[in-house]
């Protein structure tokens, strides 16, 4: 059983820096963690490795200093890592994300190592559009169930979940291969073993271009990407207070028109 993991890196703070240009955040790899999601979406992985056995790839889209993170992940259980790392990637919306990561997969699928089963992160907490997952099972042409809370079966062959949904909870059967995202909740992280940490940092991650993929370069970064942030902001928040004197009457009169000036 071939299980893939899409690991994101994300800021591990809410205090990030955006670039003035481009309007995306400035990752400097420095205060970056995975994607709690995918953490969980790894963990799953590595319970589903251990009934069935086989292996686990992790892979993500990122500047260089993403591969400490996918090491991370070779720690705890995963057996491989795939970096895709190039300024052309850079500044890329979901669907040129979704699209350079299909091109890593066609790979795989050349190669005959196309993995039976991919798990994503329902979303990402510096982005929260939830639309990686479904795009790129559209985009490799595979079935997808979003939103699950937990696998109840799990074969070759098959899967069985348990998904939440608008209207309640479902029990969802699909053949494989097929893509599922799930919540952060389906399972709690499990710590690397001495024995792990000590593969986390020879085992094997390759790092990929644009180039080394077959991908469009038209397709990718910000060339690629249709959705684009014109501008983002801070809020203003402001801690006036307003104090209301004189009699009952002609404090509800006052408050009455404060009321009226935030047309309430």
């Amino acid at each position: 059983m071939r299980t893939l993991v899409c690991i994101k890196a994300v800021p591990s703070s809410t205090e990030v820096k955006m670039d003035p240009v481009t309007n995306t955040i400035i990752r400097d790899g420095k205060q970056s963690v995975v994607n709690p999601f995918d953490q969980a979406a790894l963990e799953e992985a590595i319970c589903i490795k251990e009934q069935l056995g086989g292996s686990i790839i992790v892979l993500s889209m990122g500047i260089p200093a993403t591969e400490g993170l996918l090491r991370d992940c070779l720690s705890r259980g995963a057996d491989r890592g795939i970096l895709l790392s190039d300024r052309a990637f850079a500044g890329a919306d979901t669907l040129a994300t979704s699209y350079a990561l299909s091109c890593a997969l066609e790979q795989l699928r050349t190669a005959n190592e196309f993995p039976s089963l991919i798990i994503c992160g329902k979303m990402a907490v510096d982005g929260d559009t939830a639309q990686i997952g479904p795009e790129l099972a559209t985009t490799l042409g595979i079935p997808s169930i979003v939103n699950v809370e937990k696998v109840l079966a799990v074969s070759e062959e098959e899967i069985t979940v348990r998904r939440i949904t608008d209207l309640g909870r479902e029990i969802v059967s699909c053949k494989l291969p097929a893509l599922i995202t799930v919540t952060k909740d389906i399972r709690i992280p499990r710590m690397p073993s001495i024995a792990g940490v000590r593969f986390g940092e020879t085992g094997p991650v390759e790092v990929f271009g644009a180039q080394g993929v077959g991908a469009d370069a038209t397709r990718c970064g910000l060339n690629g990407s249709p959705t684009q942030v014109v501008r983002s902001f801070t809020p203003e928040r402001t801690h006036e207070a307003i104090t209301i004197e004189g009699t009952s009457s002609e404090q509800a009169a006052q408050l009455i028109d404060v009321l009226g000036g935030f047309g309430l």
